[in-house]
């Protein structure tokens, strides 16, 4: 199981805590340090079942400055917001949790970290 983390949000800390409390074994990403490429984010949007804009945040600057929120959202422009994530990682949602089943889960609640543990 890898959870893909940002430190300073309070989401990814509390999902690590529960993972923690439950003796998960897991490996942490800090995806603004080690950031996926486009390659990793369709593979995580697989196993998400998602499309790039329904992990996008798009409250973000980077993604006010792109006019993120005007982009089509459809499968011609599916490449330009997959490249979008990964120049700029601040977009990506957070924290998601890679499952061992293949499966993943953006887990900003206890139950959906609880979700992810399930499937490991």
């Amino acid at each position: 199981m890898e959870i893909w983390i940002n430190p300073a949000c309070s989401k990814c800390r509390s999902a690590i805590g529960l993972l923690d409390a439950e003796g998960a074994s897991y490996t942490v990403r800090r995806y603004l340090e080690d950031v996926p490429s486009e390659q990793e984010i369709r593979e995580v949007l697989g196993r998400l079942g998602l499309e790039p804009w329904d992990i996008t945040r798009t409250q973000e600057a980077a993604a006010k400055e792109l006019g993120l929120k005007e982009w089509a959202r459809d499968d011609s422009s599916r490449e330009r917001w997959i490249a979008a994530l990964a120049r700029h990682p601040k977009l990506i949602q957070r924290p998601i949790i890679t499952a061992e089943d293949g499966t993943a889960v953006v887990a900003r609640t206890d139950e959906a970290v609880r979700d992810a543990l399930a499937r490991s």
